[in-house]
């Protein structure tokens, strides 16, 4: 059951992840900061690519994913087309992978110190969808206020 929840919540964000990128009227603008917004729409989207792909792709999927975050912060200008077939691939990574799973392997401890202590796999699923939550906020909120 908890697991169905996750593939929902995941899939239900990723979706609006995908929709919010195709939203730019002017793709130009999925790359622009200013004033106090330090991370562009694109650098984030990449930043949720790069962090679902390593948490659950890699670790739970064993896809074979390498993650380079420094580039989820530093790339630019990334294609509008390109950002959304990542977000594509990532969501049949996390259906493919949450599926491997069984309600018992969500209380197992997660394989990977993340915050400096242990913590389950159901724990760190959580984490990871509000994190995409939490993220997908700013991106709709960048889009809105300098897609201009």
């Amino acid at each position: 059951m908890v697991i169905e929840s996750l593939k929902i919540l995941f899939n239900r964000d990723l979706n609006k992840l995908k929709f919010e990128i195709e939203s730019y009227e002017f793709e130009k603008q999925i790359w622009v900061i200013d004033k106090n917004i330090s991370n562009s729409a694109g650098n984030l989207c990449l930043h949720l690519i790069g962090n679902l792909n390593t948490y659950i792709g890699a670790e739970i999927g064993k896809t074979g994913y390498v993650r380079n975050r420094p580039l989820e912060f530093s790339l630019k200008d990334i294609p509008k087309s390109e950002l959304i077939s990542k977000i594509e691939s990532t969501i049949d990574v996390i259906n493919k992978s949450l599926d491997s799973l069984t309600e018992k392997d969500l209380e197992q401890i997660y394989p990977q110190i993340v915050f400096e202590k242990e913590m389950t796999t159901g724990f760190f699923l959580i984490h990871l969808s509000a994190h995409l939550a939490y993220h997908l906020g700013q991106i709709n909120y960048h889009r809105r206020l300098l897609d201009f």
